[in-house]
């Protein structure tokens, strides 16, 4: 178990990171935070704010020897910065996980493979053309009013 006062590393500096040093401070742990953004918004409230790219080794060097555990406040931190984390310190989500979450084929394919039910999906490649379907498959789509008009809602 990591208890107060020891830091934690939080890899992006948005808003979510922002919570995570707020609710962290008022547990009692101290954070460290890499973002690239000098003007990082977690940056600003964490005790210490390494400005950074992700995958910038001497970076993560640095957040791993502050740290005794590190997360990542959005699923786009590369999985092989996370990888590289992990064999330091503990890192929840793990990289794997977040390989997986990265890839939206991959990540219906492993929520299929844990019989989690997924909506209809097609996987298209860039340069596939759309397959051809009947009008009627699409949500219907909404109708701007015509130049001039305006729309409102009516009970009628």
């Amino acid at each position: 178990m990591i208890v107060p006062p020891a830091t934690l590393g939080m890899l992006g500096g948005g808003q979510l990171g922002r919570y995570f040093v707020m609710a962290a401070h008022r547990l009692g742990y101290k954070v460290v935070v890499l973002d690239p953004d000098p003007a990082s918004i977690a940056g600003a409230a964490a005790d210490h704010h390494i400005v950074a790219p992700y995958d910038d080794t001497a970076a993560l060097v640095e957040l791993a020897s502050r740290c005794e555990a590190i997360s990542c406040e959005f699923e786009n931190v590369p999985a092989a910065t996370l990888a590289l984390l992990e064999k330091q310190k503990p890192v929840r989500p793990g990289a794997s996980a977040v390989r997986i979450c990265q890839d939206r084929r991959e990540e219906k394919v492993f929520l299929h493979g844990a019989n989690i039910p997924i909506a209809p999906y097609l996987a298209l490649q860039a340069e596939d053309p759309p397959p051809h379907r009947p009008a009627n498959s699409y949500p219907p789509s909404s109708r701007l009013p015509a130049k001039g008009t305006t729309a409102r809602a009516s009970g009628k």
